[in-house]
Parts: C-alpha cells; structure tokens; sequence
C-alpha cells in the first residue's frame, strides 16, 4: 500500500501480497527484464546465425541465471542493503570505485540499445519515426519513475512480463522441427572461434547482467520497506522461511526467463537461419523477416514482445543506475521516496535517461548495439559475481545465513565459467 506522493505505508499486517501476484514477485520481474530487447537482440542473432545448434545455451544458462540472482537477492534480504551499498561497507574505495563505473557504463549502453531497439519495433507497427519514438518512450519511462509509487510501478511491470509469451507463440507458429530441436538442445555442439565466441560471451553477458544483480538486491530491500522496515537495523537478518520464499521466487524469474531466451532461439532458428538469413541489421528486420517465414502474426508478436519488455527493462536499467551511483558514494535513495527526499537518486535516474536517448542520436546500428552491449556486460560479470560470493560467504555480513554447499559449487562454478568465456574470447580475438 502506498501513501500519497509515493511514499509507502506498510500493509496492515506487515505481510506481502499472496496469491497470483505473490508468486510473480521480484524474481519473475527481474526474469523479464533480464529478457530486455537487449536480449532478445543477443538471442536472434545467435539464432539467426548459428539455427538450432546454438540452444544447448538455455539449459547450461539456467543454473548460473538462478545462482546469481538468488545471490543478489540475499545480499539485499539479509544485509538489508543494495549490492553497491553492501560493497561500500565491506570493500576498499578504488574497488567499489571500478565495480561502480562498470556496472553504471553498462547499464547505460544497454539502456540506451534498448531504447533504440524499442523504437525500431515500434516503428514498423507505427509509422512514426524513430527518434521521436525513443524520445517518447524515454518521457513515458521517466514519468512512470518519479511520479508512480513502487507499488504501481511493481504492478505495471508484472503484466508487462505476459509480453514475452509472444515469443513461445511465435516458435510454435514457425513449425519447426521438433526431434532436430530436442537433440539440438541436449547434445550442445562448441566451435573455438571467435565469431561463435562472441555469440557465447555475449548470451552470458545479456542474462547474468549486472542491472540485473543491482535490481534484485534493491527490490529485496524496497519489498522490506513495504513491509514497514525503513531503517537499516530492522532489515538486518532474514529466517530461513525467508529465504525459501526468496529463493522461490528466483528460481520461478529464472525458468520464465531461461524459456523465452529459447524460444527467441529457436523462433529466429527454425525461420531465419532456415531460409539462409544469417544477419540481423535491426529490429525491424528480425520480425519483418518472420512475416513471409511463419505468417504475419509472427511479425507482430516479435515486435511487440521488444516493445513491452522494453517499457519494463529501461526503468529496471536506469534506477539500477541510479542505486548503483548514489549507494557508491553513500548517499540514500528508493522508489519508495518523493522527489523532494530524494533529489540526487531522482536526478540520476533522469539523467541516466537523457544520455541513453543522447546515445541513440549517434547513427549506431541498434541490433548491433545490442549484441555488443552483452559482450560488454560479459566481461563485467566475472569481477562483480567474485565479490558477490565472497559477501555471501562472509560470516558478519550474512549472519548464519552465509551459502550452503549447493550454492557455493553452482556460485563459484558460474564465476570460473565466465572468466574461462571471456579469457577463451580474448585468446581467439588474438590469434
């Protein structure tokens, strides 16, 4: 429940909601904004040019999607601080100082591929041109930002999340093989060089991206605040119910996510890579192409499926800025804040906005700015889950509540693997 102006009032008898709108939480909101039109831009391209043989990827990706946010989520539900605010108290100036740069430059080049990826979609269901569409777009978010309360902005993103069932519809409407589609899946195929390389760096990139780690760790604890803890010291500590639930919700974001960055696979598989369409300049392209492929809904799902998730997507980007730089320097801020209490994380927040459309205004191609912007996520992956097993393993700051042996094999796997991609990315770029 929310007062005016967006300030929260805590529910009644201090519990969150239940029922349909309890199991799509925080989790299943990241799950979708990790599916952002930068993730779909990755996943097309490597559908379009690799077909089939690239969907051994979801499966492998599951389990490291799961550990990472799960880890964020616990940082923030059991020390009671966002990720940059929990790496201010633990760690040395100059590395929150690199970790902060990484993560706020990326989710700027990622929010701003995604603006231009929205208004590339939205322009071939709306003949208006695209500049003006991403300056709207842009407008519509930031209005939502400061002027809705968390609990609107938290119930508008969960039905944006039904936007990406478009893309499930859309492979089933590509009639694809589905005995190449299972062995493809379970019997994954490697090829060393750079090119398939670069498609492998950048799906880790796109789905264990640090907005989305800085997300979750923050909405655990604006869930907190809703729940009547305002003050550091009354979100100190979580029970184990506690984090079933957390990890619940996680894992049920997770497996949404992990299911539509396979259908966008193998939609663009059993259609573009088929008919010999191997590149992707934009967008616009990707669903247009489907149109002749598999008729002309496909067309119009895949459109709008960039669309919504994006609506949801460059919000959870630009306030992940925002945490990310106004923890980083130890000042205060929440959606649960008005304008007046919280000038500099507000400030952020459009500013963060401003440069992402700024960007656009560039000439950059914006399906190649999405693969891109992945790859650039990928090599800030690796640093940042480093330090994230390390608090969760660190006996002050999670109180008895430090990872089981599960979580440490699949955390400290996940960090070895996207140091190994990355490492094995470099080497082919040098040869």
């Amino acid at each position: 429940m929310t007062g005016s102006g967006g300030a929260a009032v805590p529910e009644p008898d201090g519990k969150r909601p239940g029922g349909i709108a309890r199991l799509i939480g925080t989790g299943i909101i990241t799950g979708a904004a990790d599916d952002d039109p930068s993730a779909i831009g990755t996943y097309a391209s490597a559908g379009a040019r690799f077909g089939f043989a690239f969907l051994w990827i979801a499966p492998v990706l599951l389990p490291m999607m799961y550990v990472v946010v799960y880890l964020s989520a616990k940082i923030g539900r059991v020390y009671g601080k966002g990720l940059f605010g929990a790496v201010r108290d633990r760690y040395p100036r100059w590395l929150l100082a690199v970790l902060v740069a990484g993560a706020f430059t990326g989710n700027l080049i990622e929010a701003a591929a995604n603006l231009g990826g929205m208004g590339a979609a939205l322009n071939l269901l709306v003949p208006v041109p695209i500049p003006l569409i991403v300056v709207g777009v842009a407008v519509i978010v930031v209005g939502l930002q400061i002027f809705g309360s968390y609990d609107l902005i938290r119930s508008v993103f969960r039905w944006l999340t039904l936007a990406l069932f478009s893309y499930v519809v859309a492979a089933i409407l590509a009639r694809p093989d589905w005995s190449a589609v299972l062995s493809s899946t379970f019997m994954p195929s490697m090829r060393w060089d750079s090119e398939f390389l670069m498609m492998v760096v950048a799906c880790i990139g796109t789905s264990l991206s640090a907005y989305v780690y800085t997300w979750q760790s923050n909405q655990e604890v604006e869930e907190q605040i809703l729940e009547g803890k305002r003050h550091w010291w009354q979100r100190r500590g979580a029970s184990r119910a506690e984090l079933v639930r957390t990890r619940r919700e996680v894992i049920v974001g997770m497996l949404f996510s992990n299911l539509i960055l396979y259908f966008i696979i193998l939609s663009t598989g059993a259609t573009l890579h088929a008919s010999g369409q191997h590149e992707i300049g934009s967008a616009a392209q990707a669903a247009a192409a489907l149109e002749p492929l598999a008729g002309p809904w496909a067309k119009v799902l895949f459109a709008a499926g960039v669309v919504g998730v994006g609506f949801l997507a460059v919000p959870v980007m630009t306030t992940g800025a925002a945490y990310d730089l106004v923890q980083g320097i130890g000042g205060k801020g929440s959606l649960h804040h008005r304008l007046s209490e919280a000038k500099l994380f507000y400030g952020v927040i459009v500013l963060a906005t401003m440069i992402a459309v700024a960007l656009n205004f560039l000439g950059f191609n914006p399906m190649r700015a999405l693969v891109w912007s992945g790859i650039v996520q990928g090599f800030s992956v690796p640093p940042l889950l480093l330090v994230m097993m390390l608090m969760t393993n660190d006996r002050v700051m999670m109180q008895g509540r430090r990872n089981g042996v599960l979580t440490n094999v699949l955390g400290w796997g996940t960090t070895a693997a996207t140091f190994a991609a990355t490492a094995c990315l470099v080497g082919a770029w040098a040869r």
